[in-house]
């Protein structure tokens, strides 16, 4: 008596070759095509809003456009020399610099300290990150008038100065030249402190707690575990805001138009407020034009300078 034994046909011996293949392009055309077409509708619309007309400014920031006829002529540099021999562009490049820096300092330590306070296990925690939180939901035109109102002569802060006999620390924060700027850092930083206390949360709330809980056994304090545990695995969070500090206020118009408008003499110009000036009050365009220009390359520059270093220390 023999016996035979049988091979069930496997998947591969039932299919025919001809459909295998048919369906290996099928699978790289629905792997690969659709995701591209998608694309198509956003990149058109990034295109139309943000790339020609950029590039449209980019030219004419070379020629001597009126900013309202089709007449135009190429003027080379010209423009360029214009801006960076002009005390009141050079003054708010300065500007810039400081605000950046000043706000950019401010708000990551504040937000950070916020941040570990209403990750810790107070009851309140929850109220309390929805208190910090509140100045974001703001617009900053908005949050710009408030302030101006808190801090003029009369206003708010020196008369709680006055109540508490103070009276000696009443400043004119707004019309004060050597103040102004750092008045208007002030109101940049309470507003944007609550943004980054939640993108610092995020990162903090991914931080084993193992790992403290050891630290601490060993006998490592709350600041040395801070220092040595917390903030090398929230260097993700801490790329991410100083990155979003730095470009947001290279670019910062609103908060210094409402509370300042530039003044007092030039003393809180942005490079923004001398673009939006220049094109709108004084209807130099081509000027205004080579203005953006600069800032958007001082933007993309500073920018990728940063997130490079960042970049190269968090996977170091």
């Amino acid at each position: 008596m023999t016996s035979s034994t049988r091979t069930a046909p496997t998947a591969t011996t039932m299919i025919p070759s001809g459909s295998r293949r048919k369906g290996a392009k099928h699978a790289s055309t629905t792997g690969i095509k659709p995701p591209v077409w998608f694309l198509a509708p956003a990149v058109l619309l990034y295109l139309a809003i943000v790339l020609i007309p950029n590039g449209q400014g980019l030219f004419f920031s070379f020629t001597d456009w009126d900013g309202l006829g089709s007449t135009w002529a190429p003027v080379g540099i010209d423009n360029y020399r214009t801006v960076l021999s002009d005390p009141n562009s050079l003054q708010a490049i300065l500007n810039t610099f400081v605000l950046t820096l000043v706000v950019t300092i401010g708000q990551n330590l504040i937000g950070l300290l916020l941040a570990l306070g209403v990750n810790s296990r107070v009851k309140s925690r929850y109220l309390l990150r929805l208190v910090f939180f509140l100045p974001v939901v703001l617009t900053p035109i908005v949050a710009g008038y408030l302030w101006k109102y808190l801090l003029t002569p009369n206003g708010t802060l020196n008369g709680f100065l006055e109540s508490i006999g103070l009276s000696a620390w009443r400043q004119n924060w707004l019309g004060d030249p050597e103040i102004v700027l750092y008045s208007i850092c002030a109101a940049i930083i309470w507003q944007g402190a609550g943004y980054s206390m939640v993108i610092y949360l995020a990162g903090l709330q991914a931080v084993p707690a193992e790992a403290l809980e050891a630290a601490a056994i060993d006998g490592a304090g709350a600041a040395r575990r801070t220092w040595s545990i917390t903030l090398p695995l929230i260097n993700g969070a801490i790329v991410v805001n100083l990155l979003l500090c730095v470009i947001g206020n290279l670019k910062q118009f609103d908060t210094v138009f409402s509370m300042s408008e530039g003044g007092p003499s030039g003393a809180s110009e942005t490079m923004a407020t001398v673009v939006y000036k220049t094109a709108f009050t004084y209807l130099e365009y081509p000027d205004a034009l080579a203005q953006g220009a600069i800032l958007t390359l001082l933007v993309g520059v500073i920018g990728f300078v940063q997130f490079r270093l960042t970049q190269r220390k968090a996977l170091a």
